[in-house]
């Protein structure tokens, strides 16, 4: 994002102490644009998303030291995604493009059947009926809230799940320890999804 801003505005480093965890890209750039005196009509922001997906094309084929998929999340999505009373999509602030990118980078775009993106609203709080919706859309079933269970890292992410009524399983592999997790009130915390027997309860629960 700070490569593509720098593309467009000429303005290095501009996400700098900007909080982005469990933020839409939409509401991250929004916030960026004002920041730097950058009018929101301007043609350019419009350019922003696939200027942004050509950089992090070609930031993800570079090494870095956190790069790779968190402990037990294949295994998770290897057991949910053949079970006929779990329906996997997607509830994240990226850009589909981007998501789809990264998500595809590791091989585990396929598990899903889309959902709701940072392109659909700035507040991350506004994604959850979406992606709902979408679910039923693909052919799944209509569900209330409280049978949806919202997997985060974020307090944001936790904060989306209450605010729509659903639950949450909060997992302190991001930027935030279990104890912030769980101050933020996420109705499980785990330090990470190896366990997939003990997440599974977790969804049961």
């Amino acid at each position: 994002m700070t490569l593509a801003f720098d593309e467009l505005f000429s303005i290095p480093d501009a996400f700098h102490d900007m909080a982005m965890a469990g933020r839409t890209d939409a509401g991250i750039l929004a916030d960026a644009a004002a920041a730097h005196g950058i009018h929101a009509d301007s043609p350019d922001l419009t350019r922003f998303p696939d200027i942004y997906v050509q950089h992090l094309a070609r930031e993800l084929e570079k090494p870095g030291p956190r790069k790779g998929i968190m402990p037990g999340v294949r295994a998770l999505l290897d057991e949910l995604s053949v079970r006929d009373d779990a329906h996997l999509g997607l509830l994240t602030g990226n850009y589909e493009a981007s998501a789809q990118l990264k998500l595809r980078y590791f091989d585990l775009w396929r598990y899903f059947r889309g959902g709701a993106f940072g392109d659909n609203a700035p507040d991350r709080n506004h994604l959850f009926p979406r992606a709902v919706a979408h679910i039923v859309q693909c052919g799944g079933p209509s569900v209330e809230p409280h049978e949806a269970v919202v997997i985060g890292d974020t307090p944001l992410d936790v904060a989306c799940a209450r605010v729509s009524g659903a639950r949450s399983i909060a997992v302190a592999t991001g930027n935030y320890s279990a104890d912030a997790l769980r101050t933020a009130g996420a109705d499980v915390v785990f330090e990470d999804l190896s366990d997939t027997a003990a997440v599974l309860r977790a969804f049961n629960s």
